[in-house]
């Protein structure tokens, strides 16, 4: 048998929230199909938790950073 090889998880499609305890260090993070679904999960959360938005995923990677870049190159 042997080791099995150690390789990062790939992420879901999806927007990526993280709920926690207030005042916790850790906490689990959700994913939700659509922004809609994302900010309903918010509105659910908000009251008892804190709610970190970490943003949409496609394939593996982040997808506000491309946005960001876009927006810089027209403010210039």
């Amino acid at each position: 048998m042997g080791r099995p090889p150690i390789l990062p998880k790939k992420k879901k499609d999806g927007y990526y929230l993280d709920i926690r305890n207030k005042g916790a260090k850790s906490g689990i993070i959700i994913i939700r199909d659509t922004e809609k679904e994302m900010m309903q999960a918010v509105r659910q959360y908000e009251n008892t938790k804190d709610v970190i938005i970490l943003g949409e995923h496609r394939n593996g990677k982040r997808v506000e950073e491309k946005k960001k870049k876009l927006h810089q190159k027209e403010k210039a």
